[in-house]
């Protein structure tokens, strides 16, 4: 028998943590020896226990998770990050692994996937569901704007009419962080106002379906 992998669960559903935990301790190797419902706890439990593996759900109470990623990685160098997540948009699993995560799984699959993924991160190696491996490869991104994936997401949230508190409460930012995403997106995209922002947004399709 080899050593144990040590691993701390972060979900917000409780239900979704234990069955994500049976899963696991059904393997010998394996054991959970926390949990977490949102990023602070995980960040919690992370420092006390450091961790082989976190598996950490991509959106739990605050907004995304990977803002935090440094912050995890910061507290705990050795401890790998698999992202569990409904996020099917190459977009998001770019994201991840461009912040260090070395694994992203869709819980759609997670029953089948999951326990790979957190054996290969703990092995120092990269998991991506092969799904979004494909489609990875053939997406080049939408960044002829020169805007990265987060400053959409706050000139999504600008242009819905969300101050830079209530933007950096969702994203997990700090309001300062909030205020530099904002100046590089009117600096990139030569606008100042909130007006041709809102436009912009609207023209890019970057409002659909938004609440």
């Amino acid at each position: 028998m080899g050593a144990t992998t040590k691993i701390v669960l972060a979900d917000d559903h409780a239900v979704v943590r234990s069955a994500l935990r049976l899963l696991l301790e059904t393997e010998e190797d394996l054991e959970v020896v926390a949990e977490a419902g949102d990023v602070e706890a995980a960040l919690r439990y992370v420092r006390g226990h450091q961790p082989d593996v976190l598996i950490l759900d991509l959106n739990m109470p605050g907004g995304h998770s990977l803002p935090a990623v440094p912050e995890l990685h910061e507290v705990s160098p050795a401890t790998a990050i698999v992202v569990l997540t409904m996020e099917k948009a190459p977009a998001y699993a770019r994201e991840a692994l461009q912040s260090g995560v070395l694994g992203y799984v869709l819980k759609e699959a997670a029953d089948k996937e999951l326990v790979t993924a957190v054996r290969m991160a703990a092995d120092g190696r990269t998991y991506l569901q092969p799904e979004l491996g494909a489609r990875l490869a053939t997406d080049p991104g939408d960044d002829d704007d020169g805007l990265s994936d987060r400053e959409r997401d706050v000139l999504k949230l600008i242009a819905l009419g969300h101050t830079n508190a209530e933007i950096g409460e969702q994203l997990y930012l700090s309001v300062r962080t909030v205020e530099s995403h904002r100046a590089h997106i009117q600096q990139k995209l030569g606008l100042s106002k909130r007006s041709e922002l809102v436009r912009y947004a609207l023209d890019r399709g970057l409002l659909d379906g938004s609440a």
